[in-house]
């Protein structure tokens, strides 16, 4: 049991360490985003984070291995259909249909589970924010048990009001994609933006900050929150690494709301 103990202060420690050293280098770079999201993936290992990021991991690598598993399973069917539509002179096509719809469901088993994989872990993810928030030595009330029981209906409403902010602005954006890199570039940088919303708003939330608020007090810091973002959108991009990017960006987003938004004055 000793052994143990000194197990986990060694890595309290570590923890510790890295920690400091890295909110000195955030604090002294003036565009610190990046700065953020690499202390959260450092962070994710403390013992005190360790149950807040297993559980929803756990739960996701679930949900994702059946999902991939339900879509290996209809895919030989999906291409013989749409092979069998093919008159037998242009057979060669199919050398061309095979990859384009595997990367089509691809794309929709990823872009799905990410959905599906923020809703798991709205709970979760607003448990660790309030934990790294009272870390950083936020002044929080303390929850009761119904304060608990009410976590889950209220981090699902508060993903359902992000689906309802993203999904407009993704359909406008889906249109101005047929614009050669104009489209490209406004989506680069929407989802940037998206990225830091969506998980600066954990920690917003438990500050009992509304969504309007938070991101009316989240764009004078563009500069700062956006870069965080863009890093986070191209780290979601890796295939099984984003389930760890997830609490990473929880706990880089929520040490950004506390040190940068919640420091500056309220407009």
């Amino acid at each position: 049991m000793e052994k143990n103990k000194s197990k986990e202060g060694c890595w309290c420690t570590i923890g510790a360490s890295v920690t400091v050293k890295s909110a000195a280098m955030t604090l002294n770079n003036s565009l610190s985003g990046p700065g953020y999201f690499v202390q959260g993936l450092a962070m994710i290992v403390l013992p005190q984070l360790r149950w807040f990021v297993l559980i929803p991991l756990l739960i996701n690598i679930l949900v994702f291995s059946g999902m991939v598993y339900w879509a290996s399973g209809y895919f030989s069917q999906w291409m013989a259909r749409l092979t069998g539509w093919i008159p037998q002179w242009l057979s060669f096509l199919e050398y061309l249909v095979w990859p384009l719809l595997f990367l089509g469901l691809a794309a929709v088993v990823f872009f799905t589970f990410t959905i599906i994989g923020n809703f798991i872990a709205a709970p979760f993810n607003a448990l660790l924010a309030e934990k790294v928030q009272r870390m950083e030595g936020a002044d929080l009330p303390d929850m009761q048990l119904s304060d608990w029981l009410s976590v889950v209906p209220k981090s699902l409403g508060r993903e359902l009001c992000k689906l309802l902010y993203y999904f407009p602005r993704a359909l406008l954006l889906l249109l101005l994609s047929f614009i050669p890199l104009v489209g490209m570039v406004l989506w680069f940088l929407f989802n940037g933006w998206m990225m830091a919303v969506q998980y600066c708003d954990y920690a917003a939330d438990n500050r009992g900050v509304s969504f309007a608020q938070m991101k009316t007090r989240l764009r004078p810091q563009i500069t700062k929150c956006w870069p965080f973002g863009a890093v986070v959108n191209l780290a979601m991009l890796v295939p099984l690494l984003n389930l760890l990017i997830i609490p990473a960006a929880v706990v880089g987003a929520t040490l950004f709301w506390e040190r940068e938004v919640e420091s500056s004055p309220v407009n």
